[in-house]
């Protein structure tokens, strides 16, 4: 049996690649592994709140490792809070491997692998290279229920967010999204599905945009439209 931990984003992609590799015989999944900023108690990206995070992983029935970064973070100091919390976690599991639900990104893929090799670890990706279309299909056919809490501001309007993962929201898209939002054009928070023991109550708090400062003329990824939710 491959002893593996799962890099939890809390998302859809996320918890479909756990569902497929909780079916593999081949894998026991020790863990999961979620990066939370420090000082808003929030994960990172998605902006979901520890509370709904921690329920998240109550429901899967699996423990939960966060790694804490600090707001404003360096590659070099990322780099070195991941080392040495990932140290900590695989003398604790003896892991050998590491997985993530990456669809296609080339670059993202290859980034992992060399610092996991780094560390002893191979990565798994249940997803890598399924079409983007089957995998939403697949996402919503299986009875996951998903909802949108970040959108990139440069790409969707306010509309985007706050809505749920159906096939009407993928009818909805611009033809140059992509459907599980690979590029970062959207995150979301997986609240049902066949992983969960019980559905995750929330209700849909505050809609506020937020633009981070851009250290090139590019704005990809400077303005995003989040949702907040609060716990039941």
């Amino acid at each position: 049996m491959k002893k593996a931990y799962f890099n939890w984003s809390t998302g859809k992609d996320s918890a479909l690649a756990l569902h497929k590799i909780l079916l593999n015989s081949d894998y026991t999944v020790g863990t999961l592994i979620t990066t939370v900023n420090q000082k808003f108690k929030r994960v990172s990206m998605h902006g979901v709140s520890e509370i709904l995070l921690e329920e998240q992983a109550k429901q899967i029935g699996l423990p939960l490792y966060k790694i804490y970064f600090p707001e404003d973070v360096s590659r070099e100091t990322y780099n070195n809070i991941m080392k040495s919390n990932l140290k900590e976690i695989i003398a604790k599991g003896n892991y050998k491997f590491s997985v993530f639900g990456d669809i296609f990104l080339e670059d993202l893929k290859a980034f992992r692998e060399i610092k996991l090799a780094e560390m002893g670890l191979k990565g798994v990706f249940p997803l890598w290279k399924i079409n983007s279309f089957k995998i939403i299909e697949e996402f919503i056919n299986l009875g996951f229920k998903a909802i949108t809490v970040s959108v990139n501001a440069n790409l969707l309007d306010k509309s985007f967010v706050g809505r749920i993962i159906d096939k009407q929201f993928v009818k909805d898209l611009p033809k140059n999204i992509d459907v599980c939002g690979e590029n970062g054009e959207f995150h979301t928070f997986v609240f049902d599905g066949p992983i969960f023991k019980q559905p995750i109550a929330f209700k849909i708090g505050e809609k506020v945009l937020k633009t981070y400062p851009s250290n090139s003329s590019d704005t990809w990824d400077s303005s995003f439209w989040y949702c907040d939710l609060k716990p039941i």
